[in-house]
Parts: C-alpha cells; structure tokens; sequence
C-alpha cells in the first residue's frame, strides 16, 4: 500500500512537472526557446485534442513553418464555420522582437491554465503564434538588449535577413510576413495582441499600452475602444496589482514635460490590423522591471483581455460588421495624421525623480532616475491626431499584370480582384510623379519615398487581357487605398515597388532632333507659343538653346508617356467593362 501510494505521488509530481513550461521550471529567469516553445504546445494539443489544435502555416525565412495554436471549447477548428456562427477571433502574437520575449511565456501558461482549468469559452476563439520572429529566436544572447533587466537569454531583434519583422508588414519583404498575413487574413480576428518590452524612461509601471491609435482607427471601432474596452483594461489591470499607462513616449528627454499618443502607420503590426477594422494593442512591459514581473503582468493582461472579449462577444462582432460595412461605402480616406499639439489631457503619472550627476565615463552630466523619490503628479498627455493628407477613392484601380508583387499582396490580404477580359483603351486619371524625397541611407532593406507630389492627367491608356481591376467597394478599402496611393505613408510606391518608372529609357540626340523640332514648331503655332511663353516666364530658359530643345522634346509625341508615371490607373466614370 506504501508503494502504491508513493508510486501515485510520483506520478502526481511528474505530471504536475510536465505541464510546467521551462519559465516557470528555471525558477522564472528564463525564458523558452523556439524548440521547447513548440514541442509544449504539441503537447497541449495532443493532452486537449477536442479544445486545441497545433496549425502551421507556410515557412519563415528561417526554413521553419509558423505555428498557431487554435483554442476552441466547442472542438471547431474551421475558420469559416467559425465566423458563421458567429464566435469572436482573439489573436496573441508573441516573438516578433524575441529579445523582448514575455508574451512567450505568459501565453504558455495563459493556454495552459485556460485547458488545465476548463476556462475556455464558447463564444471566443484564441489564436496564438508562440514565436512569430522564429529566427531572431536562435540568435540569442544575454547581451543584445543592454538597457534589459533580464531574462539570462533570450532572441535577437533582427530575423535572419536582418529585417525588423515589425516594420515588414506592407513590403513584406520576409516569408515570416507572408506566413503572418496568412493567418491573420484566414482568421481575421476582431482583436489584436502583439507583446512587446519597452526602451526609454524610467517609472514606476511595469506594464504600458499602446491601443490602435482612436482618432486613425474606424470611428465605430474607436468609440467602443475609447469609452469601454480601454477603460476597463486599466481598471480590472490595476485590481490586479499592475496599473496600466499610456506607452511613454516623452516630448522631451523625460516625461516630466508630458508624453504623447503614438500614431502607428501600415508598416507596424498594429498599424496593419487597423487597415482590417481589427483593434490592435501593443503591451510594452518596462526593461528595467524584474523579468517575473514583466511576465506576471502580460499574463494577467492576456487574461483581462480575454475577459473584457468574452463579455463584450456580441458587440465586438457587431461594431466589426459595421465597420467592415462603413468602410465600402466609405468615400474619403485618411493617408497622414498630424498631433495636434494644442489639446492635451491631464493625467496621472508615477515616475521617479530625474536627476544628473557626473559620468563615469565622460565626466559630464548624465541623467539618471532615482528610485528612492518616486512621485505621483499630473503631467501633459498630447494624443489628439488629425488629418494631415486626404484622398477620395476612386471606382476602381487598374493594375497591369506585369506588377506581380503587388497583385499577390492584394490576394494576400483577401482583397477582391477581377481581370480584363480583352485588350481594351480606358479612360484614366494616371499620376505622374513630381518632386518627392527619397532617404539617404537604407532603411529596412529600402530606400524610402516621403513627400510625394503627384500631377494628374487624365489619359486613354492601353491596358491588357490579364489586367486587373480592383474596385473600392470593399471592407478592405483602407488596405487598398492605403498601398495603391503612392502618396500615402507606406504605400507601396514609397517601400520602392515601382522605381523602375522613374527611370527614362528614350532620348534624342540634339543634332538630329533639332531638325525635327523646327519642323514641329512651324507645324504646331500652339506648341511655339507655349515656348515663347516659357521664355518669358524663365529667362534662363531663353538664354539656352539646349533647354529650349528639351522643352520641345518633353511638349511632343516623341517624348515617352510613361516616364515618371505611375503604371496603376483611376477609374472615375462607371464604366461597363469586359471582364472575366
């Protein structure tokens, strides 16, 4: 009977072991590696094979596929069926910088308790990628984050291209992207969770927020996001021991002066969610906290957003739909925001006081925090954004089949396409570039586009059997819009997609063409004019025989249309076309 007994107790104990995750059995001082990441979660899903299923979607660029573990309590695993009965989509994203790795291991045991303790409910599924920057996740260290108080090791920012997968989302220039919008456009969840560790000052809160930003988000969305879903995250948070602030980004070296909103364009995580009426959240817990802590409090997050869903299941659904039906009507979209720095709230804020002393290694003052006077005051929170560039959506755009990475990004994101059944002549605005300004250095791979100026003309363009035509009469639109708009912030013209059109591929030899142009001008009594009229206008257009050849050159037929223009033509009329 004795052994029997210890024989049970043995077995309790093993069990008990086994569902540990490698956080919690290093004593909470390090964090899990990719391969025992997975081979947990295998292990969820063959222990709970009716509530969780292990998925994969394509290969990362590390040559691994990434994973979603899918929680469902009534054994549905079907995205589809799913959204016909009408269940809610909580996406978890952990990894995508896996030096900041807390939602790692919070989401592990946020899975296990929700199975363990038969926690799961019949209205929300949840959807988590254990480590979404798989490669960043081999290259570990315990150095690559200097300002990070723990855990011993963890991952490396860049992936094994060296891409910052958080700024990768439009350009998608990594398979972790491509794999990523896979998911996100097969699951489409309402709400979104990317965790993160913050850089910065220092203050007494261990976790921060960043939510979509409301003023850029769907007004239907930013309404429940402002006046219910925020709120309550603070509240029910700071009855758990964590309260919650806005993510401290300082106008000035400290927060003292007042912080600001933070307004997260297409290329960030969140910023792409917005772009499909999803509500993102970025968690940044502090580097300099306690790393068990920083894990304690994305737990009880994932926890309090789990509940506030679960509560609001119903609503959520129904501010999404209405969303998704707003935004295909809608008419005018929003490519830049501004802060309005003249309306602030007052909010409280617990910092600790800053001060200077000498540098040990300068021997000039340096600015550190001292954490024996914390403070509680009021300072500036600035987070009022507006429009700062403006379009209306045309009927549809016109793309040439020639653009393929464009096309399958569309199909990508599940905007819906149909093809030119014939050659056919259509009537288009088509943009042509003006003056823009490109960066200097690369960033992320690219030579960025910024500042955009665009000439409209309208034109009879010949497109192509194949061609295709995407219409603005979807719930995608802000993804269309957003990419297709050269102007817009991370548009695909300013991530380098299309700079083989600013390249000229046609000219003259000026002996030769001086001919010709006499010839046109004593055919053409307008296009003369024009020239005199320039010439009055730029004297140093007068004074150069080579400038007034040019000017002929660029006025005539000979001149190449398509140099400087933008090959993705506007449909303004609605015009019957012959599609396929």
């Amino acid at each position: 009977m004795k052994r029997l007994f210890l024989f049970l107790l043995l077995f309790i104990s093993i069990s008990t072991f086994a569902q540990q995750t490698p956080y919690e059995l290093s004593n909470k001082l390090a964090t899990t590696t990719y391969e025992e990441a997975i081979k947990f979660y295998e292990g969820l899903a063959k222990k709970y094979p009716q509530q969780a299923k292990l998925l994969t979607y394509g290969l990362t660029d590390f040559g691994k596929p990434l994973h979603l573990l899918v929680l469902s309590k009534n054994k549905i695993f079907d995205p589809v069926a799913l959204r016909k009965s009408d269940k809610r989509i909580f996406l978890i994203n952990n990894g995508i910088h896996p030096g900041e790795p807390e939602g790692i291991d919070a989401s592990m045991m946020f899975a296990r308790d929700l199975l363990k303790n038969n926690k799961l409910s019949d209205d929300v599924i949840i959807c988590i990628i254990p480590i979404y920057n798989i490669d960043g996740s081999h290259n570990r260290s315990g150095t690559s984050r200097a300002n990070q108080n723990g855990p011993v090791a963890y991952g490396f920012r860049g992936n094994s291209k060296n891409y910052d997968l958080n700024r990768d989302f439009i350009k998608t220039d990594s398979k972790n992207s491509q794999a990523f919008q896979q998911i996100f456009n097969t699951w489409q969840p309402e709400i979104f969770v990317d965790t993160h560790t913050s850089n910065g000052a220092d203050y007494q809160y261990t976790m921060t927020l960043i939510p979509t930003q409301k003023d850029k988000l769907n007004p239907i969305l930013s309404r429940y996001l402002t006046n219910t879903l925020v709120p309550d995250l603070y509240s029910k948070m700071k009855t758990k021991g964590f309260e919650l602030i806005p993510y401290v980004n300082s106008i000035n070296e400290t927060p003292d002066a007042g912080i600001t909103g933070y307004i997260e364009s297409p290329r960030y995580s969140t910023g792409y969610a917005a772009l499909h009426n999803s509500i993102g959240f970025m968690p940044e817990t502090h580097m300099l906290k306690s790393f068990d802590k920083r894990v304690e409090s994305t737990y009880k997050l994932l926890n309090t957003y789990t509940e506030v869903i679960v509560r609001d299941a119903k609503l959520i659904g129904q501010n999404k739909r209405k969303a998704d039906e707003y935004t295909a009507s809608q008419k005018d979209f929003t490519l830049d925001w501004k802060l309005n720095r003249t309306v602030y709230d007052s909010i409280e804020f617990k910092g600790y006081a800053a001060k200077y002393k000498s540098s040990g290694v300068s021997g000039t003052d340096r600015l550190y925090y001292d954490r024996n006077e914390p403070y509680t005051k009021k300072i500036k929170y600035w987070d009022k954004f507006e429009p700062s560039l403006i379009v209306t959506k045309p009927i549809a755009y016109i793309i040439p089949k020639a653009w393929d990475k464009v096309i399958a990004l569309l199909k990508l994101n599940n905007v819906k396409m149909q093809q030119l059944a014939n050659d056919a002549k259509l009537d288009l605005d088509m943009y042509y570039i003006g003056e823009m300004k490109t960066g200097t250095r690369p960033y992320e791979g690219h030579y960025l586009h910024s500042g955009v100026n665009l000439n409209t003309v309208k034109q009879k363009v010949q497109y192509y059997a194949g061609d295709y035509v995407v219409y603005v009469n979807q719930s995608n639109n802000r993804y269309i819009v957003e990419t297709l708009e050269p102007q817009a912030i991370d548009s695909f013209f300013n991530w380098n997609f299309f700079d083989s059109i600013l390249g000229q591929k046609e000219g003259y030899s000026s002996y030769v063409f001086e001919d010709t142009a006499t010839e046109l001008l004593k055919k053409n009594p307008e296009l003369k004019q024009k020239l005199e009229e320039e010439k009055q206008k730029n004297p140093d257009l007068a004074k150069s025989g080579r400038t007034q050849l040019d000017f002929v050159y660029k006025n005539s037929d000979y001149y190449e249309k398509t140099y400087m223009r933008y090959p993705i033509g506007r449909l303004q009329q609605d015009t019957k076309l012959n599609l396929k």
